[in-house]
């Protein structure tokens, strides 16, 4: 029958204290009291069923069977860290697979992934797109960038952006177009949709011009399909401030208009619990947090 292997803490507290043959200096190098070290020691003698140190007045020696004991302990011990070094140093490697929105990654990711391999070149990152919420325990799904309102049971989230809504369109439609001095002048431009229709509704309610019908106008089922429509000058389309971002820093679209609306919800870095401290999603999580700070 298989022996009933000691606790590992207590493994670990025997070796420090064998090796420097002393409480004391075991309890300061595991930051733990020397009364801890006692317990631990006591509760593996009677593990055992041994003694493993003889204590004299000023001095602690190991016993013959401390003596055979510490090198296997020792080495068992070494062995795991070793094991757990290259495990970790494997972890921050490899291939990371991310799920998220289509027009998140045209837009936003995918255009800064190249700063990524700079940072990480070990780590390869795979781009699944996809409008459904991934089951993590079904797919095979590292972490996720999700838009919501960031509270998922068992997951760790950490909100990543928030983002604003309002009109943009491409410099060309402003020059050759009927004019978009005001919101009412929006009546005689062609309005470009995505899957939420209502966001037109609620701005041209925002901003004083909600006599216009906010239904017209062609769709699309993605947002960037809408911002490139725009960007072809195929009318005005409600972008979304963080994936319209680069579009208006390099002049493919302009903001005619002033006034924004906040969103509703947010965009999150979303992974189980017990991966959120892996190395390479770690490492992936903390750099979209510093893109996204700026």
């Amino acid at each position: 029958m298989a022996h009933r292997l000691p606790p590992l803490n207590a493994l670990r507290v025997f070796e420090a204290a064998a090796r420097h043959l002393s409480f004391t200096r075991a309890a300061r190098e595991l930051n733990v009291t020397q009364a801890a070290v006692s317990h631990q020691i006591k509760g593996l003698e009677a593990h055992l069923g041994l003694k493993l140190f003889r204590r004299l007045s000023r001095t602690l020696l190991l016993t013959d069977q401390g003596q055979a004991y510490f090198p296997p302990v020792r080495d068992a011990l070494a062995a795991l860290a070793q094991a757990t070094k290259r495990l970790e140093a494997q972890d921050a490697g490899g291939t990371i697979t991310v799920s998220t929105l289509t027009s998140f990654a045209a837009n936003w990711l995918v255009p800064r992934l190249r700063r990524f391999r700079a940072l990480c070149p070990d780590v390869d990152v795979h781009i699944s797109t996809t409008d459904d919420v991934v089951d993590f325990g079904r797919d095979d799904v590292d972490m996720a960038i999700r838009y919501g309102g960031g509270v998922w049971r068992g997951l760790d989230a950490v909100r990543l952006m928030t983002e604003e809504v309002f009109p943009v369109c491409s410099p060309s439609l402003l020059e050759d177009g009927p004019p978009l001095r005001n919101p009412a002048d929006l009546g005689r431009h062609t309005l470009l949709h995505d899957d939420m229709r209502e966001d037109w509704q609620m701005w041209l309610l925002a901003a004083g011009a909600d006599h216009l019908d906010a239904t017209r106008g062609p769709g699309f089922q993605h947002s960037n399909l809408v911002v490139q429509a725009a960007v072809a000058g195929e009318g005005v389309a409600l972008g979304r401030s963080v994936l319209v971002a680069d579009d208006l820093a390099q002049g493919r679209l302009v903001k005619p208009f002033d006034t924004s609306l906040p969103a509703e919800y947010a965009y999150y870095v979303v992974c189980p619990k017990a991966d959120a401290k892996r190395p390479k999603i770690a490492a992936f999580r903390q750099w979209l947090l510093n893109e996204a700070a700026g």
